[in-house]
Formats: C-alpha cells, sequence, structure tokens
C-alpha cells in the first residue's frame, strides 16, 4: 500500500534496516534506488526485509549516483543473494531517457523476481502496456506524481499501480515555516483511482551528494492533523540564526529544544513513535548523534507514523 522512496545512502538503508519489522507488520513496501557502489550496508537492509517477512523494490537501473546506468552488480545481488525470493522485486526505472527497447529488455532479464515498473518521465507507456500484453497486469506500475500521469497510468488499468508524490518541499533551512502542508495522499489514494501511494519521505526528490554543516540545522517531523481531514503536515524545527558553520551540537541542541516544546505543549499531534521517544532521550542526554542520524530518526518517525495511521492507534 505504501510505498516509502529511499535513495540508497548510509542512513536511508539503516532506516529500512532499523525499520524492517514496522515495514512489514504494516504491508508496506520501500523501494530502494542504491546509489553506492559498495553494496554491503544495502545487502543487510534487504536482509533485515526478508528476515521479517516483509517486501521491498530494489532498483536495478538507478539513475543517481556511483550505479548510474550500470546494472550488472544489481542483477548480479538479486540473483545469487536473493534467488526465488518473490518478496524482493526488480524496480525498472522508466525516465525520459529509457526506450522501449531498454524498458521490455530489463523486463526480461529480471522476470523471475517480480518486476515492478517505476514511471518517471517515460512517454510510451501505451507501447509498453501493448508489448507485455496480459504480463502487464500482473506487475506492479508506480507512477511519479507529474503532468500525463493519470494518461499513462490508464494503459495499466488492472494492475496494481500506486501514485508517488513529493511532499517535501525543498528549501534553504532559514526558508522554512514552521510547519506546512506535507501530503493528503495517504487518505486520497483510492480516490485518485490508486491501490496505493508512496512519498520521499523527509528527503525530497531531489538527489543530492553530501552536503556540509548548516548555518541553521532543521529537523522535519510529520504529523497527521485530524482537525484537517488528516491532512499529513510537518514540523521544521530550527536553530537560531549563526553567522558561521560551527557548533552543529549546539544548533540541534537549540532546534531540538523548540521540539520538545511542541511535544509538551498539550497540543501537538504529533505521534509518540519510537523515533520520537529517542528524540526525547537525545535531549534529556544533551547528546548531538550526528547529521545523518538525525535524518534517520525523522525518516523512522515518518514510517512509524503512517503505520499507527494505518493500524488506527495514536
Amino acid at each position: 500500500m505504501y510505498h516509502p522512496y529511499f535513495r540508497g545512502k548510509q542512513f536511508d538503508l539503516l532506516t529500512i534496516k532499523e525499520t524492517a519489522a514496522t515495514l512489514s507488520s504494516a504491508g508496506f513496501t520501500p523501494i530502494i534506488e542504491p546509489v553506492r557502489g559498495s553494496l554491503g550496508a544495502l545487502s543487510r537492509a534487504l536482509d533485515a526485509v526478508v528476515q521479517n517477512k516483509g517486501n521491498a523494490i530494489l532498483i536495478v537501473n538507478p539513475e543517481h549516483g556511483e550505479l548510474s546506468g550500470a546494472s550488472e552488480s544489481l542483477t548480479e545481488l538479486l540473483q545469487n543473494d536473493y534467488p526465488d525470493l518473490p518478496h524482493i522485486s526488480a524496480g525498472i526505472l522508466l525516465t525520459a531517457d529509457t526506450s522501449l527497447d531498454q524498458a521490455v529488455s530489463s523486463y526480461q532479464a529480471h522476470s523471475k523476481h517480480s518486476p515492478a515498473f517505476i514511471h518517471a518521465g517515460f512517454s510510451e507507456a501505451k507501447a509498453l502496456s501493448t508489448e507485455l500484453g496480459k504480463l502487464a497486469k500482473q506487475n506492479k506500475h508506480i507512477f511519479v506524481d507529474g503532468n500525463g500521469v493519470k494518461l499513462f497510468a490508464k494503459h495499466f488499468k488492472g494492475a496494481y499501480r500506486a501514485l508517488l508524490r513529493d511532499g517535501f518541499k525543498r528549501r534553504k533551512n532559514r526558508d522554512y515555516p514552521d510547519v506546512e502542508p506535507f501530503s493528503d495522499l495517504h487518505a486520497t489514494y483510492e480516490d485518485e483511482g490508486m491501490d496505493g501511494f508512496g512519498d520521499f519521505l523527509i528527503v525530497g526528490d531531489e538527489y543530492v551528494d553530501g552536503g556540509g554543516l548548516p548555518l541553521i540545522l532543521a529537523i522535519h517531523l510529520t504529523f497527521i492533523d485530524p482537525d484537517q481531514d488528516d491532512m499529513m503536515q510537518i514540523y521544521h524545527f530550527k536553530s537560531k540564526f549563526h553567522v558561521t558553520q560551527k557548533d552543529p551540537a549546539g544548533k540541534f541542541a537549540e532546534a531540538l529544544a523548540e521540539m520538545v516544546k511542541t511535544l509538551d505543549s498539550g497540543h501537538s499531534k504529533v505521534y509518540e513513535t519510537e523515533a520520537v521517544q529517542e528524540f526525547r532521550e537525545l535531549y534529556k542526554k544533551k547528546h548531538f548523534p550526528g547529521l545523518g542520524y538525525i535524518k534517520k530518526l525523522s525518516m523512522s518517525h515518518h514510517i512509524q507514523t503512517l503505520a499507527m495511521y494505518f493500524s488506527g492507534a495514536e
């Protein structure tokens, strides 16, 4: 039903590994686009998914990062480490640069791994549907939201279809508002004629490799607002303005204090997830775990929030 889209950086993969049980029990299927040539962390994440009897879609032709355009190592990983495991699907990324021949060839090469198509600008949906014939209905089709998505999606009616929408509006940290809408797709995907939905968590679709220390540190935390028809919104807890990039630990303490103030206000609609509890522990201990770890906690909270929403728990 829910497809969080991860680019396979260190803390993205660690998030999958640590939330594998939650993902499985909630029926969520992460999509992983590997961006690092070393596959050790990716294997550990997939192993955790398998051990928890979950599902994952591994993109075998990544667009970004060190593996861009090279799928051999990923194909070998599927064939050697995850044979006869249909729950680990081969994801075929269809961009504006993907030809029909490439799409069909990749499908045929990964037919034993329940191929799933991620439509991200591909313009030959009708021709692909015709080429696949009856097989088109046996595969998942996930559409990155954009112009013409409904026209493309109609060619795969009868198959499993999901809509992937980027709810995160990337800005400079100083420009984030305190709170803003994130997405309503978790509550409206069926009204869109879809069987599932997805997003790019609190990272966004734009691929950024690396980055320096920020002048202002921001912690992003999603929540579902029952007073707004279950709209998902996102808090941006920010540190004070600093003129240098020094002291990330002090900036984290400032942003975290803003978070705890909101959580303890009596008006917070944020679910008390395991990730939130860990943020509280960091606040008590006055500990800075690093920028990547902070992102991991925010991603974990996002997944746990949606899992609690669909379970009816608060």
